[in-house]
């Protein structure tokens, strides 16, 4: 018999605000650290912004017509916190418009029978919040901020919402905004990048900030919403597979201390309840210390694991990147062969038996229901190709049917208890620091016209996902994922 996905296993597609929305100005919106980067020069590959992304503040409703003939059981998206609260602070107006704007996506999803998945911060801090007292760095004033602003999404949106992220992607929060330099708000000790940074303290200090407001706002929801909006919540991190180089003990370790700076960094904390003894070993006193109370605090703080996957590295030890864990990182084998098919970033190549190996490693070592929240390619040099050709993205295929084809072997035969599956991206969108030049997306967007295009990508999901999805019981009524029933999925609470 095929192998099958049980009926309430939840797919969807993803984005974020900021790649998308555009509108920065528009209905009291206030700018975010994202605004202001971008709008620096040098900062984005192309010069360009999020100004406009895919302009979908204004096509809301296009878009959702979209992911409705998609069908689509899930979308994942982030809520703009500056388009809430402005100014950010928990003594700052909320801007209702804003609001009302988020409000009228949930119903909107609801009524088109797609399952709101929300995001609250997917990397725009409010720039106010960053002028005032430093953002992340300052972990009182930060976490009470974000206490505000959770709070006020689960008065005004919970009692539809159902599945929460606190945070996406706390590393690249960390490393990338005030490591690298290469995100907002651009911190870092490459003064030929930054006037202002130290890499050596502060994306430690910012990872432990993070954390201590994820688990504040998750201790917020639980005690005071959860009984009447019966939702989950949890964090996603990012995290690729690390595999040995070779089979010496050396490349074995390398591939656990990429493992624990990568993952571990903020699993470790939130599933075992303390930092991974390397890291400690790696920074010393650089890393941050919890308190008991903190410790208790973070400990347990999520309903499962978002997991953020992209590729598979082969590690071998050496290099002075300690963002890396002194471990360097590369797709080509003892024998000269590579892992897969090269996608438009370096740093991406399809291997689907590493992402079957990343769901076991993050099974077996947290042993909590996990939601793969990111999984995307980007194909090479698809930007320029004409219209017809992107659209026929047999990479990305091969790279969706490797890894969907893997994700259903880690459920059917290694016992990993996945609950969903939200490709990147929806739609080709603002990419960050690559600014326009690499798609992500399932639908091309021409950027000139906003005119959305489905790849042959997204028919192969819609067709895979619809022949590999257990149909509901027909005496089970609604199915167990809707945004209306009282319980979460295979009833974990």
């Amino acid at each position: 018999m095929t192998q099958k996905l049980p009926a309430d296993f939840l797919w969807g597609m993803a984005t974020a605000s900021y790649q998308i929305e555009g509108s920065p100005a528009v209905d009291g919106r206030g700018p975010s650290i994202w605004d202001t980067f971008s709008h620096l020069p040098g900062k984005t590959l192309d010069g360009l912004t999020g100004d406009v992304a895919t302009d979908s503040y204004r096509l809301r409703k296009q878009d959702i017509e979209l992911l409705k003939a998609y069908n689509v059981k899930s979308y994942r998206f982030s809520i703009s916190w500056s388009r809430i609260i402005p100014l950010g602070g928990r003594n700052d107006p909320v801007n209702e418009k804003g609001i009302e704007w988020y409000s009228d996506l949930i119903d909107e999803l609801l009524e088109a029978d797609i399952v709101p998945f929300v995001t609250l911060y997917h990397w725009d801090l409010p720039q106010a919040l960053h002028d005032r007292y430093g953002g992340w760095l300052n972990k009182a004033e930060i976490a009470a901020d974000f206490v505000n602003y959770a709070r006020l999404c689960f008065e005004r949106f919970g009692d539809r919402v159902r599945y929460w992220l606190t945070f996406n992607e706390p590393w690249c929060i960390s490393i990338l905004g005030y490591g690298r330099g290469v995100f907002a708000p651009g911190r870092s000790s490459d003064r030929a990048r930054s006037a202002e940074g130290d890499s050596r303290t502060e994306p430690w200090i910012v990872g432990h900030s993070v954390l201590i407001a994820h688990a504040s706002v998750v201790k917020l929801y639980r005690e005071e919403f959860k009984s009447q909006q019966h939702g989950v919540i949890g964090i996603t991190l990012n995290g690729d597979m690390a595999l040995p180089w070779d089979d010496s003990e050396e490349c074995r370790q390398a591939a656990q201390h990429a493992l624990d700076v990568a993952i571990g960094w903020f699993a470790d904390p939130v599933y075992l309840g303390h930092y991974p003894p390397f890291m400690r070993e790696l920074l010393g006193d650089r890393l941050p210390t919890f308190t008991d109370e903190e410790t208790k605090l973070v400990h347990g703080s999520s309903d499962f694991y978002g997991m953020n996957t992209y590729t598979t590295n082969l590690t071998k030890p050496g290099g002075d990147d300690e963002f890396q864990g002194n471990v360097e990182y590369t797709f080509i084998r003892p024998d000269g062969t590579e892992l897969g098919t090269q996608a438009h970033c370096r740093w991406l190549q399809t291997y689907p038996e590493g992402f079957r190996a990343l769901l076991n490693y993050l099974w077996n070592r947290y042993k909590t229901p996990i939601y793969v929240t990111e999984n995307g390619f980007a194909v090479k040099d698809e930007n320029t190709m004409p219209l017809e050709q992107a659209l026929k993205d047999t990479d990305r295929i091969e790279y969706f049917q490797g890894n969907c084809e893997a994700l259903l072997k880690a459920i059917n035969e290694d016992g990993v208890d996945l609950r969903g599956y939200f490709p990147w991206s929806f739609l080709d969108n603002f990419e960050w620091a690559d600014g326009y030049q690499t798609r992500f997306g399932v639908t091309y967007v021409d950027y000139a016209t906003q005119k959305r295009y489905p790849k042959d990508s997204a028919w192969f999901l819609v067709n895979w996902f619809k022949e590999h999805i257990e149909p509901p019981s027909k005496s089970s009524g609604e199915p167990a994922t809707s945004a209306l029933n009282n319980t979460a999925p295979n009833g974990h609470l």
